[in-house]
């Protein structure tokens, strides 16, 4: 691996992890952050690659914001989850992009069902969930049910990024 593709990987992650315990401590990931890692991401891929480069990662940027906007506006997640995903776009190629965004989703669902199993609401959720297939609309979560507590979904993005970058070969991450 190329010490420049490693360096990105540092700096990635690094946002990320400082993303992670914003998400965690304050329930928001800060916009400054945010643009920093857009014009880090974008300045690292345009260096290694010149116009391809920043044209892959501006594309990378809209793949990752266009599969979470939809959940935004669904009421989902908050819009500091979708520009953390796009932020994330910016250091991959367009096509692990995709891969990073949806394997977050993932990890998004994964963690979610954890957090009702481990607080012992498995049977109230499914009960509400079976309940708004019968009556065909939403039912909202209760206040004591952790569904609809916030949940720091950049974790779930630290996840998905992550197997995204173990389980994808190495050079495809940052491949044109």
């Amino acid at each position: 691996m190329p010490a420049e593709s490693l360096f990105a990987i540092v700096v990635l992650l690094g946002l990320m992890g400082y993303a992670v315990v914003s998400d965690l401590r304050q329930h928001r990931i800060p916009n400054r952050l945010i643009l920093a890692g857009l014009l880090l991401g974008l300045a690292g891929q345009t260096y290694g690659a010149g116009l391809t480069g920043l044209g892959d990662a501006a594309l990378a940027v809209v793949i990752g914001f266009s599969i979470f906007i939809p959940i935004y506006a669904l009421g989902g997640m908050a819009a500091g989850d979708v520009k953390l995903m796009a932020m994330v776009g910016a250091f991959l190629s367009p096509g692990v992009a995709i891969w990073a965004a949806l394997y977050s989703l993932i990890a998004g669902g994964l963690c979610g069902l954890l957090l009702v199993l481990a607080r012992g609401q498995a049977k109230q959720t499914l009960a509400r969930c079976w309940l708004m297939l019968k009556v065909r609309t939403y039912l909202a979560p209760g206040e004591d049910e952790v569904a609809g507590k916030p949940f720091p979904y950049a974790v779930a993005i630290l996840i998905g990024t992550l197997v995204s970058l173990l389980w994808l070969p190495d050079s495809s991450w940052t491949e044109r």
